[in-house]
C-alpha cells in the first residue's frame, strides 16, 4: 500500500462499524460515501464507507457562538487547535485477507488508536471490482444511515475511479445490480435512483 496520509485513529468499533478521530485541519480528506481502509497488520485490513461526519461543541465554541465581534485568528486557533475531535462514523463493507478482497463483515474489527487512511482510486476501483457488488447488501441492511444518499455518494467516487481504469460501464452495472436487489422495494429504489439522477445529472 502506498497511501501514506492518514484522516485518523480509531476511537471505538464494532463488526459493522467504527468511528474515527481527527483534527478539524484533517478534514479536507474525508467525505461523505467515501472508501477508507484500517490496516490490522501486515496481510489484513478492513474497508468502509464514511456515512457521517460529527463536530461536537465544547465549552469554548458555545462562549464564541455568543460572542461578538470574534477575531478571525481566534476562530482559525480553535479550530486547529480544539482538543474535541471531529468524529467520523464508518460503515463496514468487507476486508481484505492475504491480498484476497472479500465483501463480508471482517472476523474482527480495528482496534482503538488504529491509523485510518482515505482509499486511493486505484484502491476503490480493486475493491468495487471484487465479486458482483455484494457490498451493496450492507448498505441496503443499514435502515438507520441515508442509504440513497450514501450510495450515490459512494458510486460517483468509484465511478470516477472505475473510469480513470478504463471501465466506463462500471456505474451501469451498479445501477442494474441496485434495481435487482431493490425490485420488491418500490420506495427504497425510487429514493435510490433519485439520488443517481442527482449526480448523472450534475456530472453532464
Amino acid at each position: 500500500m502506498t497511501t501514506t496520509l492518514e484522516i485518523g485513529r480509531l476511537l471505538r468499533a464494532g463488526t459493522r462499524g467504527f468511528v474515527v478521530g481527527c483534527r478539524v485541519s484533517q478534514l479536507d480528506v474525508p467525505a461523505f460515501g467515501g472508501l477508507v481502509r484500517a490496516p490490522l497488520g501486515e496481510v489484513y485490513q478492513i474497508y468502509g464507507l464514511i456515512h457521517d461526519i460529527h463536530i461536537d461543541d465544547d465549552g469554548i465554541v458555545r462562549q464564541l457562538v455568543n460572542a461578538e465581534g470574534v477575531d478571525e485568528n481566534v476562530i482559525a486557533d480553535n479550530r486547529l487547535n480544539r482538543n474535541v475531535p471531529v468524529e467520523i462514523s464508518v460503515l463496514t463493507v468487507g476486508y481484505q485477507q492475504n491480498g484476497h478482497i472479500r465483501h463480508l463483515l471482517p472476523p474482527r474489527p480495528p482496534l482503538s488508536l488504529d491509523v485510518i487512511y482515505p482509499c486511493t482510486p486505484e484502491e476503490i476501483a480493486a475493491f468495487t471490482n471484487a465479486g458482483r457488488f455484494g457490498y451493496f447488501r450492507h448498505i441496503l441492511q443499514a435502515n438507520d444511515l441515508p442509504q440513497g444518499e450514501l450510495l450515490a455518494a459512494h458510486i460517483e467516487q468509484a465511478a470516477a475511479a472505475q473510469r480513470a481504469a478504463g471501465n466506463s460501464e462500471w456505474m451501469q452495472a451498479a445501477t442494474r445490480e441496485l434495481i435487482a436487489l431493490l425490485r420488491d422495494d418500490y420506495a427504497m429504489l425510487m429514493e435510490v435512483l433519485g439520488a443517481l439522477s442527482e449526480v448523472n445529472s450534475f456530472n453532464h
